[in-house]
């Protein structure tokens, strides 16, 4: 068989005047791990959707196992053995896991039949992979972790010899990532061919065999990775020299100026999802509250925002009472110094039909800046928009493109010059660089560093324990609805991760 499991040649794709991919020609080993990184909008998605059939390329070639491959659909790429696991998981919530890898190649007209077979094989998988899961469980009451392997099993049960992972650590906890890690491992020793896309670039340095950089489209750098570093790795990414810790001095903090107390939650499924939580965020302090994605983090920090109605508790805006259990405007947050940047910019920070300087001014279209007479002011609001772009280097720098032709890199920088244009006294962010490459989060990093010396309250959540170590002064740990633990910004990831995994200190010495 050949030597390459997959050969690109001369792949080109352009959506209208955007030129994705640019003459790529990337071969990868059989049975190695391949990192492919670069900045959002870079064309790593592009390229690995049309090696898995989501589009077609204008030229080029695709070869499988030294052969050529017509890819035109999934259908065609998992049939030449390539599955892909998505970094939203692509499972139905209410299936069993059984039902979820059988689903779409059942192969019977008897689906009993099909499933005694699947259960057999699935068992098979899970033993050889290290891949154990309950086959009989929801999907929606397993941990992410869990879900995971689920996706990781329906490829391998589709026969998959070479595996694509789509940010495959962004929800999981440092125990998880290094558990996954193992399970890639394992593949590659058993033959398997793994490429790996992720803005990590220590996970590109703990994991993979080689590593493929592009840039603006192109493929500028190939590396074994034993012979590269992070630093050259992120500076071919970016195209300069890139900071990659948060330089900051020391916290002033000064008064309260966010105050939850005895705070309970509910989502809308009627389960109480936050429990009995109190905190304070003082002016000058950066609070960060690191969790694994669905411990009760979004919906603590949608009812902070307005966004969402408490059952019990209070909380405090510079020493206003606010009463959450009823309907907060977020409104009027707004024009009491809280601005808010949502964890899900697509469905909450954005409307992406809409141009980006409409979205540069998204709930504060009331201003007087905005306003001639009862009209609003449309250039003053493109001017404005263009000295924004300009100030947080938004590219493409056109403000009357609409927003879903952004990267999500710029897409979020687009919510945080919005937000933080407005010069609130309290900010609070969710998951400030979610899916954004090297540059932007550095970039991301510096501004909330300048608002808490220039004397702001700000309050983050994410789920990457780097970023919360490095911006936080103070860090809060929340696990089931609750806050388990407080450390300072310089506490260990392996201490914030058995916090962040349930397991209380005391319990961890045992």
């Amino acid at each position: 068989m050949a030597e390459n499991a997959i050969e690109l040649v001369g792949i080109n794709k352009s959506f209208g005047a955007v030129h994705a991919n640019r003459d790529i020609n990337l071969a990868i080993p059989r049975g190695t791990i391949q990192g492919i990184i670069g900045e959002n909008g870079a064309g790593k998605s592009t390229l690995m959707s049309i090696l898995y059939g989501f589009y077609q390329a204008d030229s080029g070639e695709i070869r499988v196992n030294g052969k050529p491959a017509t890819i035109a659909t999934p259908n065609d790429a998992i049939a030449a053995g390539i599955g892909m696991v998505h970094q939203h998981f692509m499972l139905v919530q209410n299936f069993t896991v059984l039902e979820n890898v059988i689903l779409g190649a059942e192969g019977e007209a008897l689906l009993n039949r099909s499933i005694s077979r699947a259960r057999s094989e699935l068992r098979r998988l899970e033993k050889e992979y290290g891949l154990e899961v309950d086959p009989d469980a929801i999907v929606e009451d397993l941990p992410v972790g869990l879900q995971q392997r689920v996706e990781i099993l329906k490829a391998l049960y589709r026969g998959a010899d070479i595996l694509i992972l789509d940010e495959p650590t962004g929800v999981l906890t440092p125990a998880e990532a290094d558990h996954l890690f193992r399970i890639l491992a394992q593949l590659k020793a058993e033959g398997k061919t793994v490429v790996l896309i992720t803005h990590k670039l220590r996970e590109i340095m703990a994991i993979t065999d080689n590593v493929a950089v592009m840039r603006q489209g192109q493929l500028v750098a190939s590396r074994a990775t034993k012979d590269t570093t992070v630093e050259e790795l992120a500076e071919l990414m970016v195209g300069r020299r890139v900071l990659l810790r948060v330089e900051k001095g020391e916290a002033a903090p000064g008064d309260v100026m966010l105050s939850v107390r005895n705070l309970t939650v509910k989502d809308g499924r009627g389960c109480t999802v936050v429990k009995d939580v109190s905190f304070d965020v003082k002016a000058g302090e950066i609070v960060g509250i690191a969790g694994v994605a669905g411990n009760g983090q979004s919906e603590l920090i949608e009812t902070i925002s307005g966004i969402r109605r408490a059952e019990s508790g209070t909380v405090s805006l510079k020493g206003t009472l606010l009463d959450v259990t009823r309907h907060v405007d977020p409104g009027d947050l707004r024009d009491w110094g809280l601005a808010h940047v949502p964890e899900d910019r697509h469905h909450v920070g954005l409307v992406l039909p809409f141009e980006e300087s409409e979205n540069a001014i998204l709930g504060y279209h009331d201003h007087p800046r905005y306003r001639k007479g009862p009209f609003l002011d449309i250039e003053r609001i493109r001017q404005s928009a263009r000295e924004q772009m300009t100030r947080y280097d938004i590219r493409p720098a056109n403000e009357r493109l609409k927003t879903a032709n952004f990267s999500g890199g710029n897409q979020q920088k687009i919510v945080l010059a919005r937000e933080i244009e407005k010069d609130p006294d309290v900010l609070i962010v969710g998951q400030p660089t979610r899916g954004v490459d090297v540059g932007a989060i550095e970039f991301i990093h510096k501004r909330l560093i300048e608002m808490r010396d220039a004397g702001k309250a700000v309050l983050i959540v994410s789920v990457e324990l780097d970023e919360i170590r490095s911006l936080s002064d103070r860090i809060l740990v929340m696990f089931d609805g609750r806050i388990v633990g407080e450390r300072k910004g310089d506490a260990s990831e392996g201490d914030l991760g058995l916090l962040m995994a349930g397991v209380e200190q005391r319990e961890a010495a045992e």
